[in-house]
C-alpha cells in the first residue's frame, strides 16, 4: 500500500470523526475497505459499531488480535486542517485516525500474503475514548470464537522520535474513573441561609479532602492523584442561598487495587461530610477505565519484531498517566499497549494543534506486520 494511499484513508477517516458510541459512517466505510481484503471473515457491530476481520495461516497456530480505536473526540477542528471533521464540534485530535488507517493498511497486505501458521484477528474497535468498548466487545457472544491467543494494541506518542517504538514492561497506562458527587440540601433567602441546607461548605471540604487524598491514602511507590475537574454550587442569585450543587473528580492510579482503595475511602468521605452538613447525596462513577498492564513476554517478543525492522526501541521510563481501555484486553489475554514516536516536537494528545502525522503510517504498518510474524512464530 503506498504511502499516497495511506494518506488518502486517513484525511477521509478524519473528516469522518465520530464520537464514542456513534462511529456508523467510519464503520461503514471500514467495512467496505475490510471486505475488499477479502478476509476468511469480516464480523460488524461487534460491541456496538466495532469490526474484526480474520486472516487465517496456511498452518494451525496460535489467534493473535491486534486492535485499532476508532472514536474520536468532542473537541473542535483547529481552522488550519485542510481535510475538517464533518460534524462539528468532533475531530481524531488523538489520532484514531491514523491507529485504524495502518490496521487497514496491514489487512491490504494480509489480503495479497496470508499468515504462515495461526490466524491474524484485526479488530477496530468502538468507544475507547470513554472507556466503555473495549468491554463491550469483549461481552459480545460475537467475540467469543475470535478468543486470542495474544494481543497488542499500539497509541501514538508525541514527544518521542518518529517511529521509535515505546515499551515497558508491567504498568503502561494508568487506571482512572471519573466521580461525580451530587449534594441535595435546601434553598432559603440569601438574608437567611438557617433557614435552608447550602451544600456551599460539603463542597468545600470535599474538594479539600480529595485532594489530600493521595497523601494519606497511598503508599510512598504507589502513585495516584485525584484530580477536581468541576464545582457547582447556585449562580448569580444573590438573594438566593443554594440548595443543590456538584462536585466532579477525577482518580488516577497505577493499580486497579490502588484506584478501588481510593474509591472506597471517596465513599466514606462524602458520606461522612454529607451526613455532618445535614445533606443528602448521591456517587457515580463514569469513565471507568483499568490500569493497562504489559506482559513482560510479549514485550520481549515486539522488541525483537521492532528491531528486525531496524526501528529504535525506547523504554519507558514509567507508566503513562493517561488511561487506556485496552486494559481490559491485557486482564483478559496476554498482551501488551505499545507506543510509536509521532515526532519529538509533534503537538500533545488532545492538543487543539494536534493531527496525526502522515510519516508515520508506513512505518506503522510495517511495524504491525513484522510483530505478527514474530507473535504468530513463537509459541504461546
Amino acid at each position: 500500500m503506498t504511502f499516497e494511499e495511506l494518506t488518502t484513508i486517513r484525511h477521509t477517516l478524519h473528516r469522518l470523526g465520530e464520537l464514542s458510541g456513534n462511529e456508523s459512517r467510519t464503520a461503514g466505510f471500514l467495512a467496505d475497505e475490510l471486505a475488499a481484503c477479502k478476509p476468511d471473515e469480516l464480523i460488524t457491530g461487534l460491541g456496538g459499531h466495532g469490526l474484526a476481520v480474520v486472516f487465517n495461516g496456511l498452518e494451525p497456530g496460535p489467534t493473535v488480535l491486534f486492535r485499532g480505536d476508532i472514536d474520536a473526540l468532542p473537541l473542535p477542528e483547529h481552522p488550519g486542517v485542510p481535510f475538517p471533521c464533518d460534524n462539528p464540534g468532533v475531530s481524531h485530535k488523538c489520532g484514531h485516525d491514523g491507529h485504524m488507517t495502518m490496521l487497514l493498511g496491514l489487512a491490504r497486505e494480509l489480503a495479497i500474503s496470508r499468515p504462515r501458521s495461526g490466524r491474524a484477528v484485526l479488530l477496530f474497535q468502538p468507544a475507547e475514548e470513554t472507556g466503555a468498548g473495549a468491554q463491550l466487545v469483549l461481552d459480545d457472544p460475537a467475540f467469543a470464537p475470535l478468543r486470542p491467543d495474544r494481543v497488542l494494541g499500539i497509541h501514538n506518542l508525541p514527544g518521542f522520535p518518529l517511529g521509535a517504538v515505546v515499551l515497558r514492561k508491567g504498568p503502561f497506562a494508568s487506571a482512572s474513573r471519573g466521580l461525580t458527587i451530587s449534594l441535595s440540601g435546601a434553598s432559603s433567602h440569601a438574608a437567611e441561609p438557617e433557614a435552608g441546607r447550602s451544600p456551599a461548605l460539603a463542597a468545600a471540604t470535599l474538594v479539600q479532602a480529595f485532594s489530600s487524598l493521595p497523601q494519606f491514602e497511598t503508599g510512598y511507590g504507589t502513585a495516584a492523584k485525584v484530580t477536581i475537574v468541576g464545582i457547582e454550587v447556585g449562580g448569580p442569585a444573590f438573594g438566593t442561598s443554594p440548595g443543590e450543587g456538584r462536585v466532579m473528580a477525577t482518580l488516577r492510579a497505577l493499580s486497579d487495587e490502588t484506584i478501588d482503595r481510593l474509591a472506597q475511602r471517596c465513599f466514606e468521605l462524602v458520606e461522612g461530610i454529607s451526613t455532618a452538613h445535614g445533606l443528602a447525596f448521591d456517587l457515580a462513577w463514569s469513565e471507568m477505565f483499568p490500569a493497562t498492564v504489559n506482559d513482560p513476554r510479549i514485550i520481549d517478543l515486539v522488541a525483537l519484531a521492532a528491531k528486525d525492522r531496524g526501528m529504535t526501541v525506547t523504554e519507558a521510563e514509567a507508566p503513562f498517566a493517561w488511561s487506556e481501555d485496552f486494559g481490559h484486553f491485557t486482564a483478559a489475554f496476554p498482551g501488551a499497549l505499545v507506543g510509536l514516536g509521532a515526532g519529538i516536537d509533534h503537538p500533545a494528545l488532545h492538543h487543539p494543534r494536534y493531527d496525526f502525522p502522515d510519516d508515520l503510517l508506513p512505518l506503522g504498518v510495517a511495524f504491525w506486520r513484522q510483530a505478527l510474524n514474530v507473535l504468530l512464530s513463537h509459541s504461546p
